[in-house]
């Protein structure tokens, strides 16, 4: 893996859908063929553990990344950013119908500057471009294709050779079945098909389960520790510099986005909550994109989002044999009260 290349990464969809499987079966064999493209096929991206030989993968490409996914494009790169696999936000053609339709500028991109002037950011960003594209957004191989070969044209990097780049001690045949997707795929179809062997599970990467935890937009948050108070699971912690992470993931219960609900920015993600706003699409209350009942609370049962997100939480309190502990816990009257007032300031307009 040398020269000039772009590395193209898809992350599989969970399950074995066979619509799905086609379409990123035929990305990958059009991609194969490309000139200046290497392309290598991952588990779903939100449910690889930090360690997974996927987010080593991951890791060791030195250049420009581009990530295909069946999640939001916010949320795929906010999910890579916790892994530590970093990159300037690219700008890609090829938009879910749920996110906005805006330009991003490069200077503002990764610290969201120019919307969100208060957001802490990332930190340690190399000097290298990361586009996150959404499966989901059209179900033709071929649109994809010919926006990756866009992206190819316009941003091409020298590379050097991929083992160098790995950090820590991996093992090398695991990380080399990501530079075969040929043989990738041919294991995967043997499996689809029932006829897969043990050499053909050996050609596919280590599995996976289903996982739920929130994911943050540094781009958003403002480390107004909201969250932290809330949460009374231990999911959150702060890092050497002082900055909310998701420290203890698995403690989160499954299903519930009580903490996104709170957050004053929509900064936590759940990759895959079926709310569009909650799920990492990128309208905000300002744009008026999103429907603010669905964002803020419970659509047509009145609720607002606080209310909803205590009573999300004490379900869970109870079902772990603890006390609720309803409104008095970790909400600030403040926030509340602000939530109500944009609310308030919404059904006052005029459409």
């Amino acid at each position: 893996m040398s020269g000039t290349k772009l590395t193209v990464v898809i992350s599989q969809a969970q399950g074995r859908n066979p619509v799905k499987r086609q379409l990123e079966e035929d990305i990958a064999t059009a991609l194969i063929a490309e000139p200046g493209i290497d392309v290598s096929l991952i588990p779903h991206l939100y449910d690889m553990h930090q360690d997974h030989t996927g987010f080593l993968f991951l890791k060791s490409v030195p250049g420009n990344l581009v990530v295909l996914s069946w999640l939001y494009e916010r949320a795929v790169r906010w999910t890579l950013d916790r892994a530590g696999v970093r990159g300037r936000h690219g700008t890609t053609l090829i938009r879910n119908e749920s996110e906005e339709d805006q330009d991003d500028d490069d200077d503002d991109d990764q610290h969201g500057a120019a919307s969100h002037p208060n957001a802490i950011g990332s930190v340690n960003v190399p000097d290298r471009w990361l586009y996150s594209i959404d499966l989901r957004a059209s179900a033709s191989a071929d649109e994809y294709v010919q926006e990756i070969r866009r992206i190819t044209q316009e941003n091409a990097v020298q590379t050097v050779g991929l083992m160098s780049w790995i950090q820590g001690n991996p093992n090398q045949t695991q990380l080399e079945r990501y530079l075969q997707p040929e043989r990738m795929l041919e294991a995967r179809r043997a499996l689809d098909s029932g006829a897969a062997t043990h050499v053909d599970k050996s050609a596919l990467p280590e599995d996976t389960s289903r996982r739920w935890y929130p994911v943050i937009d540094y781009s958003r948050c403002t480390n107004c520790m909201e969250c932290i108070d809330f949460c009374l699971f231990g999911v959150y912690g702060v890092d050497a510099l002082d900055r909310i992470l998701v420290e203890e993931q698995d403690n989160c219960k499954k299903g519930c986005p009580a903490c996104s609900r709170v957050c004053p920015e929509n900064a936590i993600i759940f990759p895959h909550h079926k709310t569009p706003a909650i799920a990492g699409a990128d309208g905000e209350v300002g744009g008026l994109k999103i429907d603010l009942s669905k964002l803020f609370g419970g659509g047509d049962s009145g609720e607002s989002a606080i209310d909803l997100a205590v009573k999300e939480r004490d379900t869970e309190l109870i079902l772990a044999g603890r006390e609720a502990v309803g409104i008095k816990v970790g909400v600030k009257q403040a926030h509340r009260t602000e939530i109500n007032q944009l609310i308030d300031d919404f059904d006052s307009l005029d459409f």
